[in-house]
């Protein structure tokens, strides 16, 4: 049993904190230009919408399905991500580079933050809280299984975890292996079943009941 931390800037707890100083502040500045009249707060959810509806973790699902279902998309996944999520119609900004790492049996990964919150919003959407938080930024590389085991991930201790560590420059993205009983899926069957939380690597995808195929 290994835990690998990749760290290539070249506690955790998954459950609601208290903002951070920097949130604070944010939140702090919304409220003033609201009441200055110089933002509303529909404009605001109407960004938040954006981030959720038309930008959020269904594109990333995307490019995930399609990786299960295209051994040579796959491949190119791994070795050039953005000329990859170019593929399918997508868009993903040059200022950073996006890799995507792959789920092995014997290998898991997970993705992370150590400096601040780097994170690959264009394909996972809108970071969780959790995500954000101090305890989860230090204890995944830390202590990443006992952080895993908390969000109800336990894994065999044959598997090896790997911990990436975004910066501002670099994102990273987990491919997570398919499940078995999804033979004769749909890429847009697949595609629902792959949540952020398996992308960033706290979760792996499951089969909703009765809708195995096989």
């Amino acid at each position: 049993m290994t835990e690998d931390h990749e760290h290539h800037h070249d506690g955790h707890g998954h459950h609601p904190e208290a903002p951070s100083e920097l949130e604070a502040r944010v939140l702090a500045l919304e409220s003033l230009l609201i009441e200055k009249g110089l933002l509303t707060s529909q404009d605001v959810d109407q960004v938040i919408s954006v981030y959720e509806h038309d930008i959020g973790p269904m594109i990333g699902a995307r490019v995930v399905a399609h990786a299960w279902v295209d051994p040579a998309y796959r491949s190119r996944l791994l070795d050039d991500a953005s000329a990859a999520v170019r593929e399918l119609g997508l868009t993903y900004p040059t200022s950073t580079q996006l890799v995507v790492v792959a789920d092995r049996p014997e290998v898991h990964n997970v993705i992370v933050c150590t400096l601040c919150s780097c994170y690959p919003w264009a394909m996972l959407g809108l970071p969780p809280t959790w995500y954000k938080s101090a305890p989860y930024r230090s204890r995944m590389v830390s202590e990443p299984r006992v952080v895993l085991e908390e969000f109800g991930l336990r894994l065999p201790t044959s598997t090896a975890v790997n911990v990436w560590d975004s910066s501002s420059d670099l994102r990273y993205m987990v491919l997570p292996e398919r499940p078995e009983g999804t033979e004769g899926w749909s890429e847009e069957q697949l595609a629902s079943i792959v949540t952020r939380d398996c992308m960033i690597g706290v979760a792996r995808p499951q089969i909703p009941a009765g809708k195995a195929v096989g």
